[in-house]
């Protein structure tokens, strides 16, 4: 065992991305670059490709970090062609790989093969396996990863592994790790037939205990894991077995059920032990009592003895390596918090006394240990909500690390996620550099999308994602998160905390984005869900905040987003504007947020006609001499209308409230409006404003339109002059000027817009450009 600087570098977290990293995602992203489906689906090389092993490496790293099915077998087939791809080391985590997978990767004569929750094997991939295994070195069958039959010499005249007299044909394998395995004990001897050169065997997980004689088997062992197995019978006797590895360097006998651990006599046996194999630098005792209670059982004169010789234990059953100590040991979870004593023969040692114990449990638990692992990133949890955490860098690491490795396990993904917001709220924003970012994002979506029913998972996965700028840090994986915002917001508990953070999430995501994320927002159903989300509040009697942040989301969405606008229409969305109108009158924001949305939709041209409806225009008329929020449900009412009345006499149907009585309560309305007002709202473009300039028939609708620019270019210069400029602004105020039409305040008011823009000092490289146009407008006056 390394020392804890070693395992986690201080600098593995800074930095940028790589540039091969970068190229590796580029074409695992479009996979078309390098490849070609088949019939069937499955991935084939290009013609004349050929990649080296370290490429090939990558491209299954990569594309599993993807969490694009890169491990399934329709990508694997991509190396078929062994001629132009190799592979030599092959480590594949939570996938529907299949035997036929199996089959592709072991024709390249792996020297490793590893292979973690991968559940649809079968024991025919055993049989893969033992057809290319003369090179084989390594293989690891983590989780639930291989089928071995029940009983492999079950019945002795139809088991083929009886009848060969072995399971693996791998003769220069040196280490196997097979969790799990549900055989009787007694053919554990048919297990390990032929295996004699393995240095490092793991059999985790076997609860029914292991009494067969190691020796005889596996001679040479160098390293054996046995956590999880359960000792029967004569406790002495197992230990005695196992001390007959007199090579053995690495002894895990750890256990995650407390009840399993506990051994008569811990002192004796831990002694018998170390005192047995004389090679051991690595013991794991976790979840044990064998590190006793840390009362000697010495005499007296030997106690005093060690005492005046400074050489003190305060873990019995280890103190015949006091001068001796051990690299790494073992004690997460031991009796009488072992890890918390003083003097303990171990320059390394996991446990949950410190944050270094912790780290290094984790480190120790990360790959076949989750049970425990959940309960080391508890404790992690803890160290950062209620203590000082020294080492950052290394608690991401290990968060992200677990996660990323067990995604499909629920506890260890809520323990991660919340240890994750507080590192994302300790830390400065600058030091979390992109690559950071989006792997922490990445691995909080992959949890969320997997555990998307659990409400905490969805908690400490939102609460994490609040901490990241919005929508800005999370455009790499917009949709991802969309869809798991969107699931989270029809199917959590109504009212409470999940759903309302999740329509906060969506809402963000909706704002500040283009056109494209807009679509896809509709798309997925983000406008039926909000009105469901209304509805339901209608129905029930409830004003709350999701009500109002549900038409701020579908107020985002339809802007200048024509496909959104129609999704609104269909889904009856009129209906509820109506019945929200009519229960809650006095709920200004709410009635902002309603009349913006129809602002967008009254832009549209081919949806006005909905609009056009006596019951909805009547609410519009009434809503023009409304105070509420200041001047915005009033302005966006007078929006609405002037949209409606820019398409002409013939389109108002209505015989009431006629089209010159509305138009009149317009300039009414307007009029009454503070041209200095600060506004609760933001255009990202000036072209729905502009095209009314052009609407001469009716000059009232020229006036709700300049005086928004007067407005916004008066209160907000830096922001909305250059936009006015820039979107051709200038020219189509001075021809309003120009023209005859237009009565004398829209005129005025076209003048303090140019005014505006001409002082803006942060557009002084426009400052000529106006000039010569403000001359040329002054002239045709004169």
């Amino acid at each position: 065992m390394a020392e804890l600087n070693d395992i986690y570098h201080s600098d593995q977290n800074l930095g940028p991305e790589k540039l091969i990293d970068l190229c590796f995602k580029l074409i695992c992203d479009k996979l078309d670059i390098i490849s070609i489906k088949d019939k069937h689906g499955h991935r084939i090389l290009r013609k004349g490709l050929a990649f080296p092993a370290e490429i090939c490496h990558k491209f299954i790293e990569h594309m599993q970090r993807s969490k694009k099915g890169g491990s399934d077998d329709w990508f694997i087939s991509m190396f078929k062609d062994t001629t132009a791809t190799r592979l030599k080391r092959v480590k594949i985590i939570n996938c529907n790989l299949t035997d036929a997978s199996v089959q592709i990767l072991m024709k390249h004569k792996l020297t490793d093969l590893e292979l973690t929750n991968c559940c649809d094997l079968t024991e025919l991939s055993i049989e893969h396996v033992n057809a290319n295994s003369e090179n084989l070195r390594s293989l690891v069958f983590h989780g639930v990863s291989i089928a071995l039959p029940i009983r492999l010499a079950a019945d002795e005249n139809s088991s083929i592994y009886y009848k060969r007299g072995y399971v693996f044909k791998t003769p220069n394998l040196r280490r196997l790790a097979l969790g799990y395995v549900g055989i009787p004990e007694k053919e554990y001897n048919l297990l390990l037939a032929g295996l004699t050169n393995l240095t490092h065997l793991d059999l985790s997980n076997y609860f029914q205990g292991l009494n067969f004689d190691f020796y005889d088997q596996v001679p040479n062992l160098l390293s054996l894991t046995l956590y999880n197995v359960k000792v029967n019978g004569d406790p002495i006797a197992f230990v005695n077995n196992i001390c007959h590895l007199k090579k053995l360097r690495h002894l895990d006998i750890s256990q995650s059920n407390f009840k399993h651990g506990q051994f008569e006599h811990p002192n004796r046996i831990l002694r018998r032990i170390v005192t047995g194999l004389p090679e051991l630098v690595s013991l794991d005792i976790g979840g044990t009592n064998l590190a006793g209670r840390g009362v000697a059982e010495r005499p007296l004169e030997t106690v005093l003895e060690d005492l005046a010789n400074n050489a003190l234990c305060d873990i019995p059953g280890l103190a015949s390596r006091i001068n001796n100590p051990l690299q790494f040991l073992g004690l997460y979870g031991t009796a009488h918090a072992a890890c918390k004593r003083h003097d303990i023969p171990a320059k390394v040692i996991a446990g949950d006394a410190n944050e270094d114990q912790i780290l290094i449990a984790a480190h120790v638990c990360m790959n076949n240990k989750p049970e425990l692992l959940q309960k080391v990133l508890s404790d992690l949890y803890h160290v950062f909500r209620y203590e000082n955490c020294q080492r950052m860098d290394q608690a991401l690491h290990t968060v992200l690390e677990a996660m990323e490795k067990h995604s499909y396990h629920k506890h260890i993904q809520i323990s991660g996620s919340a240890t994750l917001f507080y590192i994302v709220k300790m830390k400065e924003k600058g030091d979390l550099v992109v690559g950071v970012r989006k792997r922490i994002i990445n691995t909080l979506l992959t949890g969320m999308s997997l555990h998307r029913d659990e409400e905490i998972m969805m908690r400490n996965g939102c609460l994490a994602l609040c901490q990241f700028r919005i929508p800005q840090d999370v455009m790499f994986n917009y949709e991802a998160l969309v869809k798991v915002l969107l699931h989270s917001a029809k199917h959590a508990e109504p009212e409470g905390f999940v759903q309302r953070i999740g329509i906060y999430l969506l809402n963000s995501l909706a704002c500040q984005v283009e056109g494209k994320e807009k679509c896809l927002l509709g798309k997925l159903g983000c406008v039926k869900t909000m009105l469901e989300l209304v509805e339901y509040r209608v129905v029930s009697g409830i004003f709350d905040d999701v009500l109002e942040v549900a038409w701020s989301t579908m107020w985002n969405m339809t802007d200048e987003t024509a496909i959104n606008c129609q999704r609104f229409l269909d889904e009856k969305g009129m209906v509820l504007f109506l019945k929200c109108v009519e229960q809650y009158p006095g709920k200004e924001e709410l009635l902002r947020n309603m009349m913006g949305l129809l602002g967008n939709v009254a832009e549209v041209s081919y949806l006005r006609v909905h609009l056009m409806q006596h019951q909805y225009v009547c609410v519009f008329a009434n809503l023009l001499c409304s105070n509420s929020d200041g001047i915005e449900v009033s302005y966006n009412a007078t929006g609405i209308l002037a949209h409606m009345a820019s398409d002409g006499v013939e389109a108002w149907t209505l015989d009431k409230p006629s089209r010159d009585e509305v138009l009149d309560f317009m300039v009414q309305a307007i009029e009454r409006w503070d041209l200095s007002a600060e506004r609760n709202i933001n255009y990202r473009s000036f072209l729905p404003l502009l095209r009314l300039l052009d609407v001469y028939h009716t000059p009232e609708c020229q006036h709700w339109a300049v005086w928004a620019l007067a407005n916004l270019t008066n209160v907000y210069p830096h922001k909305y002059c250059s936009l006015v400029i820039k979107e051709g602004g200038i020219e189509k105020l001075n021809a309003l000027k120009a023209h005859q039409r237009p009565y004398e305040r829209i005129k005025e008011l076209a003048t303090i817009v140019i005014e505006n823009c001409c002082q803006d000092s942060s557009h002084s490289n426009d400052g000529n450009y106006l000039q010569a146009h403000s001359d040329a407008e002054y002239s045709l006056d004169g």
